[in-house]
This record gives C-alpha cells, sequence and structure tokens, in this order.
C-alpha cells in the first residue's frame, strides 16, 4: 500500500510494508524540483534514516527496476 500527498514545495509518497512479518517501518519519498529524500525510521536507533538522489539518479533507479542485469546509460 502506498500514498500520495502533493505538499507546497514536494510531492510525498509513503510506502507501508504489507508482505509477511516481521514488517519494515514505513518508507517517505519526498520529490521536489532539486532532489529526492527517501527516509526510513531505524527503531534500533530511534533515528530516522536519509538518502539523498539527484532526480537523474532517481530516474535511473526507476528504470532499472525495469531492466535485465548490464549497465546502462540513459539518455
Amino acid at each position: 500500500m502506498f500514498t500520495i500527498e502533493h505538499e507546497f514545495d514536494a510531492t510525498v509518497v509513503t510506502l507501508v510494508d504489507e508482505g509477511a512479518a516481521p514488517l519494515l517501518e514505513d518508507v517517505t519519498v519526498h520529490v521536489t524540483e532539486s532532489d529526492v529524500l527517501l527516509n526510513q525510521y531505524d527503531p534500533r536507533t530511534d533515528q530516522v534514516i536519509s538518502v539523498r538522489l539527484s532526480p537523474c539518479q532517481w530516474r535511473d533507479l526507476t528504470a532499472a527496476l525495469n531492466l535485465p542485469e548490464g549497465v546502462y546509460r540513459a539518455k
């Protein structure tokens, strides 16, 4: 399951783990013009872990999900 919310300066997608137990914490994806921020709460450290991607890296990641193994360069 996931949700999509449009905020003033970003679109926020929340990914909810619905698989078999043990379930992982929700992942939020904040998309702005300049970057994509992925956040997930880590209960072991009681902190939110963040990964920041450029729009180009995000485009490559989403494209890679549907490609076979190999090396690619997006045009």
